[in-house]
């Protein structure tokens, strides 16, 4: 490797950066010789959801949540619900700096008024690019007697994933498709997002996954299927969401996916293992309000 050249190893990428080269996710950096996180506390948007918009279903149901999100990602979905941030870098969105104290802060305030708040949701970009937010306010938040919650890709290497989930209570973690040409589709990498799953049920973290049914690409019922035993094989209490996609970014040549799809790989999935809970989900792919 070229001496001038620092490998960032927390995603599959493993970007080789020379000094001021901003890495595949648009979030980290060679500065100084070190790979520094850019965004972190960079803010591109703040607003108090329901939990159940994450969505977790068997997490504090009823409540709310602030949600947090910066910029980048290391995935490439063409179908991406929010590319305005999640493929943004620092010079193509607007931002604006928040620190953990801050970020605790307005959660703190947030939680003694109505309708209340139980913590923060790292989200609607790829929060994991800056893991080291997300560690740092979450330990925070368990200070404060709140809750930390991150909705993800899972594309982050166990190395640093060991590190964050101590500090994590519950993800919703999108498990996009369950083979390796899905994941080349999407410009991820299989493996590391089962072993991410795997380490989160480790750490006793509150977990359930969700897949954006798309025709034609990951529709297949037999794949579903093998998700199914796949995911029961982990943990028989991980809730599995099955969500319908509308066109979106890039791809504008698919119908929206027929609701019938998704009732059917709903049973589907229940009928392989039934002590696995499969929820059918009709807005998983509509733009999230930031």
């Amino acid at each position: 490797m070229n001496r001038e050249q620092v490998l960032c190893d927390v995603c599959p990428k493993f970007c080789k950066l020379r000094e001021g080269q901003i890495g595949f996710c648009r979030a980290r950096s060679n500065i100084g010789g070190k790979i520094v996180p850019i965004n972190y506390g960079q803010a591109t948007s703040l607003a108090l959801d329901p939990i159940e918009k994450k969505p977790l279903m068997r997490f504090c149901p009823g409540t709310y949540i602030l949600s947090y999100g910066s910029y980048g990602c290391n995935l490439r979905c063409p179908y991406c619900q929010n590319a305005s941030i999640s493929m943004a870098g620092p010079d193509n969105c607007p931002h604006r700096l928040i620190t953990p104290e801050g970020l605790t802060d307005l959660a703190v305030d947030l939680s003694k008024q109505e309708p209340g708040n139980i913590g923060v949701a790292f989200t609607y970009n790829e929060p994991t690019v800056c893991f080291e937010f997300i560690r740092d306010t979450s330990k925070l938040l368990h200070e404060a007697g709140l809750k930390s919650v991150v909705v993800t890709n899972g594309g982050l290497v166990r190395k640093y994933a060991d590190e964050l989930l101590p500090h994590v209570d519950a993800l919703n973690i999108d498990l996009k498709g369950f083979s390796n040409e899905f994941y080349r589709y999407v410009k991820g990498e299989f493996d590391t997002v089962k072993e991410f799953i795997k380490a989160a049920v480790e750490h006793k973290c509150h977990v359930e996954l969700t897949t954006l049914v798309i025709p034609t690409k990951n529709d297949d019922p037999e794949e579903i299927g093998r998700e199914v035993e796949w995911i029961a094989s982990i943990s028989p209490e991980i809730p599995l969401h099955l969500g319908r996609f509308f066109p979106r970014y890039k791809v504008d040549d698919l119908p929206p996916t027929p609701a019938e799809t998704i009732y059917r790989l709903k049973d589907i999935a229940e009928k392989n293992r039934k002590s696995l809970t499969a929820v059918g989900g009709f807005c998983s792919s509509r733009p999230k309000k930031h």
